[in-house]
């Protein structure tokens, strides 16, 4: 027979173990909220520490991987790309209080009506209602919602621009006028900034400036037809 005094201690051990840990992790959350926060702030960006609705706003990629969730230390801004402004969104992905990726979206002017898939081969990417796989584009893999417009869709350019993401971006996905991009959990502001260089490339080149295509934001105030309007929360913003 096992003392109970061996129990207790065991149970006490146990639970400092746990509360050290839970502590731990709110310390990193902590340090994480304020990283992001100052960044946003040194970009002129907005900033939001929860946002339950922005996540449902896109259905594939690693949000159909992982779920929608919870949209945590959430940023909303505006970048410019080789083909002018884009709206932006950065945000950790929660789901049951486990931050999964951290992911990156720019905005298109157009909606495409074909989604596109690009995961690492590494990556157990099945799941139900997986999209048609087309094969290897680059070092990825891509799924497609329909393979006669993706095939269209994915250009020489397309590929060399997904080649330059990173291999710590699990999935680069397009979905209407989104392109994304899930980075690992904890990414550092500075390889967000180069992940925003890099999807906004390839938002370039499925969405390139043409002059004589007005933006759906263009006007005589605004003749550069920005995207820019953030909303958090709202399916339809901006």
């Amino acid at each position: 027979m096992i003392p109970a005094w061996v129990w207790f201690t065991a149970f006490v051990v146990l639970a400092v173990a746990g509360l050290a840990l839970l502590a731990t992790d709110r310390a990193q959350r902590t340090a994480r909220n304020r990283e992001r926060r100052r960044w946003a702030g040194l970009r002129g960006w907005q900033f939001a520490e929860t946002d339950h609705v922005l996540p449902t706003r896109w259905h594939h990629g690693a949000i159909a991987y992982y779920g929608s969730g919870v949209a945590r230390d959430v940023v909303a801004g505006s970048t410019f790309t080789a083909d002018g402004r884009r709206q932006v969104y950065v945000l950790d992905l929660e789901n049951g209080g486990k931050v999964n990726s951290v992911l990156v979206g720019i905005r298109c002017r157009r909606s495409h009506p074909v989604v596109v898939e690009l995961w690492l081969p590494s990556v157990p990417f099945q799941r139900e209602q997986m999209p048609d796989l087309l094969g290897p584009v680059g070092q990825r893999y891509a799924f497609v919602s329909d393979l006669t417009a993706a095939r269209m869709l994915i250009t020489p350019d397309l590929v060399e621009a997904a080649e330059e993401i990173g291999g710590d971006v699990t999935v680069v996905w397009l979905e209407e006028d989104w392109v994304l991009a899930a980075a690992p959990p904890g990414a550092s502001p500075a390889r967000l900034e180069r992940l925003l260089r890099d999807v906004g490339e390839l938002a370039d080149v499925v969405d390139p400036f043409e002059a004589d295509t007005p933006s759906n934001d263009a006007s005589d105030d605004n003749p550069g037809g920005e995207v820019y309007r953030p909303s958090f929360g709202g399916r339809n913003g901006a």
